[in-house]
């Protein structure tokens, strides 16, 4: 087996001490630390340091628990001594150039969002620490709880209720304003990158449906992986979102800005509401057929601008709806409005809101500014908190 050695590390006080040859030493800092941790990325175990001779030693980071795994790396619950023993999350990557720098890129964009947002009142994940040893990139956040999505999934896809769904949707438009406001574009909201704080929930027995149900108990969220974020003035990548999200300008590449982020949430909040994907495909063609179904015809001008012809006859999609794949659009997709679980007001309010995010048009596609006003909100979401951008001529961007 291919052993990685990694670290979790344990803090001496004097400057240079050495013990046992495993030492990390910080350029910022007069530091030493020693390697406490053993990690392979078939396994993770923790080998505990004890010092008759040095009893004044303290671990940084103890490992608790394993939070999650990607082709990344992986991440873990941890205490952090230095921190009064709160528990963080730390992410590891793997010593893999191409993770390596997308950890980079995120470091310098939640940098930017510390810097400009101490208190994090514009609810975008916290990072406390990054370092690098021996090529491996670890990144300390504040610790969450779990997603949106892996609530509803372990809820068996029981959907949000409307005052939920409320209080998600003004957090998540305060948050990716906030970055709209400061050139920036998330590129790749779902719902697996918005995280409960805390996902403790109550219990109750759903008797028609003969089965138990959860409530969370605070819907307070925040927005995680910064790993795609692009500032305006960085080169935008052909492709960007997660297949479900994507808005129609980026299947259609025609470039995308700040608007592409706005689709999403659209996606995410009819997710919340009913518990299922709204565009459940992975073909272009198929997408753009169930946006149709949706939310009518793909606007003649960006049919005429695309480069992807290839979907297109005349002037139209060109979509044979008596094929397998038609039959399945059509008994799957429905227009919008005929999704609305209830025909009260502030239902009716939240499909208004969602259509002006589902606009094809990115031009015409509502901003977030805006949103935070909708009528869907009057009856709660949050307290308006203001914006704070990243002002004046500072180049902020990596």
């Amino acid at each position: 087996m291919h052993i990685i050695y990694f670290v979790i590390f344990i803090r001496i006080s004097t400057p240079s001490t050495h013990i046992n040859t495993f030492t990390f030493h910080t350029s910022s800092k007069n530091t030493s630390y020693v390697l406490g941790i053993l990690i392979s990325f078939h396994f993770f175990s923790f080998i505990h340091y004890t010092s008759q001779r040095r009893p004044h030693l303290e671990r940084m980071y103890e490992i608790v628990s394993t939070l999650g795994e990607g082709t990344f790396g992986r991440v873990m619950q941890c205490i952090d001594h230095r921190r009064g023993g709160a528990h963080v999350a730390l992410k590891i990557i793997k010593n893999v150039e191409k993770y390596k720098e997308a950890a980079r890129l995120e470091i310098n964009v939640l940098e930017k969002i510390n810097e400009k947002d101490p208190d994090n009142k514009f609810l975008c994940v916290q990072m406390y620490d990054w370092f690098d040893y021996h090529g491996h990139m670890c990144i300390s956040f504040e610790l969450l709880a779990l997603s949106t999505f892996d609530f509803l999934k372990e809820n068996n896809y029981l959907p949000y209720s409307i005052g939920q769904v409320r209080h998600m949707a003004y957090q998540i438009c305060l948050a990716v304003k906030f970055l709209h406001d400061n050139k920036l574009t998330h590129t790749d909201l779902k719902p697996e990158n918005i995280l409960f704080v805390n996902s403790d929930f109550t219990m109750s027995y759903n008797v028609e449906k003969k089965r138990e149900e959860r409530t969370v108990k605070s819907t307070a969220v925040r927005v995680v992986d910064f790993g795609s974020a692009t500032f305006d003035h960085e080169h935008h990548s052909t492709i960007v979102s997660t297949r479900h999200y994507r808005a129609p300008e980026v299947i259609l590449e025609l470039g995308w800005s700040h608007p592409c982020d706005v689709w999403s949430i659209g996606c995410i909040l009819f997710e919340y509401y009913l518990g299922f994907t709204l565009f459940q495909t992975h073909d272009n063609r198929e997408h753009l057929a169930m946006m149709e179904r949706i939310l009518g015809p793909v606007p003649s001008r960006m049919i005429r601008k695309t480069r992807k012809q290839k979907y297109f006859y005349r002037g139209r999609l060109d979509w044979d709806e008596s094929s397998s794949a038609g039959k399945y659009v059509r008994e799957n997709c429905k227009p919008l409005r005929r999704y609305l679980l209830s025909e009260a007001e502030e239902h009716h309010q939240l499909f208004d809101l969602i259509e002006s995010m589902l606009e094809y048009e990115p031009s015409k596609r509502l901003v977030l500014a805006d949103s935070l006003k909708h009528p869907f909100f009057e009856n709660g979401g949050s307290e308006a908190t203001g914006s704070k951008t990243w002002e004046g001529n500072r180049d902020i961007s990596r």
